[in-house]
């Protein structure tokens, strides 16, 4: 994975950076341009030991703050998603910290320029009096501290890429035994795209306001088949029709033949793109409809969905392996949320 830092909200608004996903810091005091409640006074109250090692809670407010954002807009988390949020970001700080753990375990190393270059990058985004105060705050106004920092974050980041997204790569080959092995989910039934314009008086209106409509809708349709485009169509669904696709040009989109109207499914397939049918009555109502295109049923080109089924089979692997590498972790470790 191609190192990357960002911020969790700003480095003004929680004094911390993420590598990645990777929290830069194991402890959290607010910074005095824009404290968050109850940050300062968490920086060194033990929220979870793993493994012997303290996480604070403000490691776990930190994380929250990642999982909702928000909340730094809205006074805090909202309380009925702030136990969920609580139990998510302390998941999160566990399976961080037996990552960390593990590759010291393993002697991963991190390369001297490397480490350099994240510290320069840390301290430009930070800034010169935000940077200060960081190292004030959390290091103890040691730069060897904050090097630590970094180092930590850099190696959980290593981690993550070499178990989970190099491993994660999912091939053209691969995709198309899937697409092969599932044609089901590539299948589309048959559809049709119109314009539609539809007059639709009121019910019981009585003989004369069914006559109106008649007569409406007779005019609609002298008018329509005059029309030349999609553009002369839709101004004149926009003018005249009654029904909610009206704002739209009267484009109903793609619709399944399913769940049209026997009458338009018939008329329509009879009808070239371009073409007006004659007027329907439906009930008390009538319509007519331009057709846009027709669709027959059929499957979708293994061409037309390779990227997108690149990317959701690249995720779903990503999230398994992610699982499967912190139930690994878990296995043997001793996690006491205190």
């Amino acid at each position: 994975m191609k190192f990357r830092m960002c911020m969790i909200a700003t480095a003004l608004f929680c004094g911390s950076m993420v590598f990645g996903q990777t929290p830069l810091v194991s402890s959290h005091t607010s910074t005095v341009n824009n404290p968050r409640p109850g940050v300062s006074t968490a920086a060194s109250k033990p929220a979870v030991r793993v493994n012997g090692a303290v996480l604070t809670e403000a490691d776990v407010l930190r994380q929250m703050y990642t999982i909702f954002p928000y909340a730094s807009q809205h006074g805090g988390f909202p309380k009925a998603m702030e136990a969920d949020i609580r139990k998510g970001a302390i998941e999160m700080i566990v399976f961080e910290e037996l990552l960390y753990q593990d590759a010291r375990s393993m002697k991963v190393s991190i390369a001297p320029e490397q480490l350099s270059k994240a510290e320069a990058a840390f301290r430009k985004q930070l800034g010169s009096s935000a940077y200060e105060e960081f190292l004030r705050t959390e290091c103890q106004g040691s730069k060897q501290v904050l090097r630590e920092k970094v180092r930590r974050s850099l190696l959980i980041e290593k981690m993550l890429d070499s178990e989970v997204e190099q491993k994660s790569v999912v091939t053209a080959v691969e995709a198309r035994e899937y697409y092969d092995k599932n044609p089901k989910q590539f299948e589309n039934p048959e559809s049709l795209r119109i314009q539609t314009i539809s007059i639709i008086p009121p019910q019981n209106g009585g003989a004369a306001v069914d006559k109106e409509a008649r007569k409406r809708a007779e005019e609609a349709s002298k008018l329509a088949r005059q029309t030349k485009s999609y553009q002369e169509f839709g101004m004149l669904a926009e003018k005249l029709s009654d029904d909610d696709w009206h704002v739209n040009m009267g484009d109903r989109n793609s619709v399944q033949v399913s769940t049209l109207p026997p009458p338009v499914v018939k008329a329509a397939a009879a009808m070239k793109p371009g073409e007006v049918s004659d007027l329907i009555q439906l009930g008390n109502a009538y319509t007519l409809f331009r057709l846009v295109e027709h669709q027959p049923a059929g499957k979708t080109p293994f061409d037309a969905v390779k990227d997108k089924l690149l990317s959701n089979l690249q995720k779903q692997k990503r999230l398994e392996l992610r699982a499967a590498l912190n139930q690994k972790l878990r296995k043997n470790a001793k996690i006491e949320v205190l």
